[in-house]
């Protein structure tokens, strides 16, 4: 997907209807990934040096990499605000949004390897370009609602 904004789709209706991922990290999960295509253009814009653009961060393997990592990160951070949070959560909660990322892009793009190192990508061409990116936009659009809904119910006390 076109460096992440669809990503954040999937990411707000889960993260609603899912209570236990938390928002942050999930969010920030689906899209980070997507550092690598950034670097890829950004030092290579010619394809000189042949690094595909999807490459070993968009694998579950390189993916799961990047999620704890972030895990770890998000954790300083939200310890330096003073809120404590559980690790296992986090870690859970980056796991799942990394991988939805790679699923959403293995869908799409043909030079996705998700099983790394097998170069076999079984879920190429199983949905196209606008029932993914239609499935990402309606799912922001559901998330959205949700979250304003609990909002509103919330504001009111309504259980």
């Amino acid at each position: 997907m076109p460096f992440t904004p669809f990503h954040l789709g999937p990411a707000l209706l889960f993260s609603a209807l899912f209570g236990y991922l938390d928002l942050l990290t999930f969010a920030i999960a689906n899209v980070i990934v997507d550092f690598e295509p950034l670097l890829v253009l950004g030092l290579d814009p010619e394809a000189r040096y042949g690094y595909p653009l999807h490459g070993f961060f968009h694998t579950l393997v390189g993916s799961s990499l990047a999620a704890l990592l972030l895990a770890e990160v998000i954790a300083r951070f939200y310890g330096h605000l003073g809120k404590e949070m559980d690790k296992k959560r986090l870690r859970i909660t980056a796991l799942a949004g990394v991988w939805l990322h790679v699923i959403l892009d293995s869908f799409l793009y043909t030079d996705i390897r998700p099983l790394f190192p097998s170069s076999w990508n079984p879920l190429y061409g199983v949905f196209s370009s606008p029932e993914v990116y239609g499935f990402c936009a309606a799912a922001f659009l559901a998330g959205a609602f949700l979250y304003l809904w609990r909002g509103l119910k919330e504001r009111k006390g309504i259980p």
